[in-house]
């Protein structure tokens, strides 16, 4: 395909967010910018909850991860339903209940002042260094497609990728952002649905052909039983996924403040748990397009290339397959990318401007001001943190969201976890610790576990974080304190 012809298509497309946006955004205020006045259908929120979870991370790694980690990602997605019970009977309730619009204030009704600004900036650190993470892999394939063959460097295809979200959410915000992340998953999807029928077509397979090919391969392998050591094992996996759900979508501002626009509390759980249930099948999809592609790679004796993450554009995009593909890829990605990094531009714009700059203090017209300089002082920051990726150049990206995740999520999971399941007060002038301590402790034990105790960490470093945060919350309780 010509640079022109994917320009068209990607322009066209977002001809149609911008409309979305247009429509979406009339007569907007803060009330419908943050939770968009209570009134998003149930079904359209869960519909773009899968395209915002999945992002073009999913979309371009996980095909690629299979190669590497084989089927034993579905070890965690079965932990990820569980992580979602939990949030529909445990966290949605009380955020419904306290009515939230920034979950991070239950940490100052619960603790206090110091808890509740660390609570947030762990959030807004964890979900910049996320979006721009997703962001990289689509601007990086962008790059390849079109930009190089016009003469235009990365850092200026960040800024147009950035700005185009911009565009279509700075007014509208979350009212905007249910209805284009529906759009946008259904695209993905789509995308990903047509390119295993072609490539099944290619290699002469039907439905049938294609499933035995996938259940034949030594990439289908689910269970890992036998080996403690690995960071594979099921225990660690599911575990690690049922845990990374509840601090990745039910302790994250931006995937509850699209519960949280909801009519009513019913309706967000009616969201949650199929949102949960899609999760499973549009997965084993991914892990299935990307064993077909590998197979598709050997019977053409093409080289597999060096990084995981260019598995699907090479194919997609190298001639080896029908144009269409190339097209419905373009989109895919694009889609799979924006459902993402749009509702975390405005969540962390929200999370900003409620928790660190208290905009629901001030005037409609200073909150306003503040609301916009905010969307685009994080608009700016997360293209800088692109180019911090681009120049580490990481292999896997998705790896490195659940390692990072680890990290910044661990202290918010041992934060809730304690707030929720005790009644001790803390010290909290000295809860900042908790966002520093535990994470550099993590690190210590993940780079010295193998020396130390003859085990390599993965996943669970989540839990091994939230854990140590639980202890130091407990050594600065009030004993003589507790609260209703």
């Amino acid at each position: 395909m010509s640079p022109l012809m994917i320009s068209s298509i990607i322009g066209g497309y977002f001809l149609v967010l911008i409309l979305i946006a247009w429509r979406t955004g009339r007569k907007s205020d803060n009330a419908s910018f943050f939770l968009g006045n209570r009134r998003s259908p149930w079904y359209i929120v869960s519909i773009g909850m899968i395209g915002s979870s999945l992002s073009g991370v999913t979309f371009i790694s996980v095909p690629g991860w299979v190669q590497t980690q084989q089927f034993t990602y579905l070890q965690m997605v079965g932990g990820f339903v569980l992580g979602y019970v939990v949030i529909a009977n445990i966290l949605l309730p009380l955020y419904y209940r306290l009515n939230l619009t920034s979950i991070y204030s239950y940490l100052d009704q619960r603790f206090g002042y110091f808890s509740y600004k660390s609570g947030a900036l762990l959030f807004i650190a964890s979900r910049t260094v996320g979006s721009a993470a997703r962001l990289y892999l689509m601007a990086s394939v962008l790059q390849l497609a079109i930009f190089d063959a016009l003469g235009i460097p990365f850092y200026q295809t960040v800024i147009i990728a950035i700005s185009l979200i911009w565009l279509y959410t700075f007014r509208g915000g979350i009212k905007t952002i249910i209805w284009t992340d529906t759009l946008q998953t259904i695209l993905m999807l789509s995308a990903v649905g047509i390119t295993i029928y072609y490539i099944g077509a290619s290699m002469d397979q039907g439905l049938k052909g294609m499933a035995q090919i996938i259940s034949n391969s030594d990439m289908s392998r689910v269970f890992v039983w036998d080996d403690w050591g690995s960071s594979r094992h099921f225990v660690k996996q599911f575990f690690s996924g049922a845990f990374i759900t509840i601090v990745m979508t039910g302790l994250d501002q931006d995937m509850m403040q699209k519960n949280l626009s909801c009519k009513n509390l019913k309706e967000a759980q009616k969201n949650m748990y199929w949102y949960g249930m899609a999760f499973l099948p549009v997965n084993l999809l991914f892990l299935s397009l990307g064993v077909l592609l590998f197979t598709f790679i050997a019977q053409n004796g093409l080289l597999t290339p060096e990084r995981a993450d260019d598995l699907y554009p090479m194919l997609a995009m190298g001639g080896y397959l029908p144009p269409i593909v190339g097209i419905l890829f373009i989109l895919g990605l694009v889609a799979a990318a924006y459902s993402s990094a749009d509702s975390a531009l405005t969540s962390v714009t929200t999370s900003f401007s409620l928790d660190i700059m208290e905009i629901d203090k001030m005037t409609d017209t200073q909150a306003r001001r503040t609301r916009t300089i905010t969307h685009i002082g994080f608009a700016v920051l997360t293209a800088m943190v692109i180019m911090v990726f681009r120049f580490l150049n990481q292999d896997s990206i998705i790896d490195t969201i659940y390692t990072l995740a680890g990290y910044t999520y661990g202290p918010l999971l041992g934060l809730y976890t304690f707030g929720l399941f005790t009644k001790h007060r803390v010290h909290d002038q000295l809860v900042p610790l908790v966002a520093i301590v535990p994470p550099l402790l993590t690190g210590i034990l993940d780079f010295n576990a193998n020396n130390w105790f003859g085990f390599n960490l993965g996943y669970e470093k989540l839990m091994l974080n939230g854990a140590i945060t639980f202890f130091m919350l407990w050594c600065m309780r009030k004993k003589q304190e507790k609260t209703n």
